[in-house]
This record gives structure tokens, C-alpha cells and sequence, in this order.
């Protein structure tokens, strides 16, 4: 099952890195564990951001962890951890579109003396449930997967043409669909072009 264990927010310092806020879900770990967990993800995160340079994204692999991070030119930061089936494209939408909310609600002026108790951004634990599944958070990545599906559907409806040893041609004039015009059309552009070869 893909999982997003942790979304955080941070301001990139001169010598370290700030959370700003962030937000766990911690429940596939046992009760015990769940803190050096939090505590492990949250050192991760400081380092990840302190090692990435402005203006720039990474993804990196961690054990059973994937890390991605994004920092900022104005060095706001977003870091999200997650296992490794979680798609790179949506972890970083995911980000970018938090970073974006975050600067339009918290001011810039008071990111680099800000902390977790004084930021307030109560959104971040509903942007970590809605993202749990890439699929339905991103509209995008949802289109591109029935685009995907429909390319291969596509795929396979021409090869299976093909194997069968029937021809476009003939398909063309068996088909009760396309109107006389269109079968005209189409022998014409047959003869005149070689876009409709197949």
C-alpha cells in the first residue's frame, strides 16, 4: 500500500534548517515506536533541507523511506517522506502547491524566527490524509493515468488489427459509422498523402 509517513515545512538558515510545521502518520508503527520514528523523520528532514541547495529539488532513497525535498529560492522548504511506491511527480505537486499555500498565509518576514508552536497552518494534516492516495489527490496525475490506460488500449486495438491481417482500407469500407463523405475523404487523402498509411 503507498504511504506518505510525513509532510513538514521548514525555513533553510544560514547554519540550520527550522521546522516550521509539520504533520505525521505514524499508525503502521507500533505504539512504541512512534516517537523515534517522528523524531527520526524529523532529523531526516533538517538534514535534507540543510544539504539542498535553493532553487532546487531531490529525491532520495532512505532504507524503506523515499525522500523528497524541495527548497525554495526564498528558502522556504517542503520535505515529504514516504515508501517507495509514492510517484516522485506527485510527492513534488504535492510540495510546490504546499509551499505556495504556506507563503500566502504566513508571512515572509517571520519565517526565520518562526517555529512549530508559533506558525499557524492547520491544513498540513489534511493535505497528509489527502495525499495517502496519489491517485484521487492529484487531478493530474489522475488524467494522465486514464490517458495512459487509453494509449495502451489504443496500442492494442491497432495491433490486434494488424494480426489479424485485416487492412485499414477494408476496415474503412465495411464500417457502417463512417459516413460516404468521410470514406471519400479518406480514399482521397490515400492517394494524396501518406499521412493515413498505416
Amino acid at each position: 500500500m503507498v504511504r506518505v509517513y510525513s509532510l513538514a515545512i521548514l525555513y533553510k538558515g544560514v547554519n540550520s534548517a527550522t521546522t516550521l510545521k509539520a504533520a505525521y502518520d505514524l499508525q503502521s508503527f507500533s505504539f512504541f515506536q512512534r516517537t523515534s520514528v517522528q523524531e527520526f523523520m524529523s532529523f531526516v528532514s533538517k538534514t535534507m533541507v540543510e544539504r539542498t541547495q535553493p532553487a532546487s529539488r531531490q529525491s532520495v532513497k532512505e532504507g524503506e523511506y523515499m525522500v523528497q525535498v524541495y527548497v525554495r529560492a526564498d528558502n522556504l522548504a517542503g520535505i515529504l517522506i514516504s515508501d517507495h511506491e509514492y510517484p516522485n511527480r506527485v510527492a513534488h505537486t504535492l510540495i510546490t502547491k504546499l509551499l505556495d499555500e504556506f507563503s500566502a498565509k504566513v508571512p515572509v518576514d517571520t519565517w526565520a524566527t518562526a517555529n512549530e508552536t508559533t506558525v499557524d497552518f492547520p491544513v498540513l494534516p489534511q493535505y497528509l490524509a489527502k495525499y495517502q492516495n496519489p491517485r484521487e489527490a492529484d487531478a493530474l496525475t489522475k488524467i494522465q493515468n486514464d490517458l495512459d490506460e487509453t494509449k495502451i488500449i489504443l496500442h492494442d486495438t491497432i495491433k490486434a488489427v494488424l494480426e489479424r491481417g485485416e487492412k485499414l482500407d477494408d476496415l474503412v469500407a465495411k464500417s457502417d459509422d463512417l459516413s460516404m463523405h468521410s470514406k471519400a475523404f479518406y480514399k482521397t487523402a490515400r492517394k494524396t498523402n501518406s499521412c493515413c498509411n498505416f
